[in-house]
């Protein structure tokens, strides 16, 4: 089949791979215009740009497909390339209506989660800060509302009780690109069952905001766990900011005499928290420095027994 691909960030990279490595023929590529990054400004171009003109094949990058000048100029490409399917994985912009009719078959939209739980633009960080033991990918014929269209085929992952964010995008990423193809096999041989989603059992994965990383060490100690590894989590320790990117639950008591946010453990760097757990910090970036696992942190700095996080 002729696909036209919309995509972006490292997420979608694997299912643009996946179609190139394919029998399937990739006629042009959109993607977000290239931002400005760093402290000089230097224009980077997104992932799948990148994967795309390395595979030679023709980019398009306009500021909207919805109004003004790109989107005329975008809607009149895809009418003269007229492709059988449109694949659209962390675009970052909504197609209109002239667009989702456009394709001989359909729009197909690689998502996140099992549908029609966390739609929206952040599905593998809520799931991980609601402490969901399970998520996946839901392919999807696109339609008018937030990834609100008739489900195509579901696959589910497990999510480990340490596993990050990092991990879960790129295990998710993967598996979306095999659920594509999957996808566009049933698709060609006309044997895709659409299933509408119930929309009483949806819920929203909106954008995150730095507020939601503060650690309060006054919650429990898997309401801040899931934070770290969901979003990364930030505190603050001889008042500076103190990044922490994994960490691990010690589910023991620790000493009644410590107040939360203290440290019990000094060795192992184990923060005592809300319901009284430890929260064991694993890696960390501390304000000026590369991020880099705690012992190595504690090897260039002692923390005493009963010092005070967040304080």
């Amino acid at each position: 089949m002729k696909i036209v691909f919309m995509g972006t960030p490292d997420f979608a990279v694997p299912c643009l791979q996946a179609l190139l490595d394919s029998p399937h023929t990739v006629a042009a590529v959109f993607t977000q215009p290239d931002k400005p990054k760093g402290r000089g400004y230097k224009m980077i171009p997104p992932p799948v740009k990148v994967a795309a003109e390395a595979a030679g094949v023709p980019i398009y990058q306009p500021l909207s497909l919805r109004k003004g000048e790109d989107a005329e100029q975008a809607m009149q490409t895809l009418q003269t390339i007229a492709p059988d399917v449109i694949v659209v994985v962390a675009y970052g912009q909504i197609l209109p209506k002239c667009i989702l009719n456009l394709p001989k078959y359909k729009c197909i939209n690689i998502h996140g989660s099992l549908l029609p739980a966390y739609r929206g633009a952040a599905p593998m960080q809520m799931c991980l800060l609601n402490g969901e033991v399970e998520t996946g990918i839901t392919s999807m014929e696109m339609a008018d509302g937030i990834d609100t269209g008739d489900m195509l085929i579901k696959a589910a992952l497990p999510i480990g009780e340490d596993e990050t964010f990092a991990s879960l995008h790129d295990r998710l990423a993967e598996l979306g690109a095999r659920v594509l193809l999957e996808t566009l096999e049933k698709l060609e041989a006309n044997t895709l069952q659409p299933e509408p989603q119930d929309d009483t059992k949806s819920s929203y994965a909106g954008r995150i905001t730095k507020e939601m990383s503060a650690l309060h060490f006054a919650e429990p100690a898997a309401k801040l766990h899931n934070i770290i590894r969901g979003i990364t989590g930030f505190t603050t320790l001889d008042g500076k900011r103190l990044k922490v990117y994994a960490s691990h639950i010690i589910r023991k008591t620790m000493p009644e005499e410590l107040p939360y946010g203290a440290v019990a453990d000094s060795e192992h760097l184990v923060i005592k928290c809300g319901d009284g757990l430890g929260l064991q910090l694993l890696e960390v970036q501390p304000e000026g420095k590369k991020r880099m696992p705690a012992a190595d942190f504690l090897r260039g700095k002692s923390i005493p027994y009963g010092t005070v996080l967040g304080g």
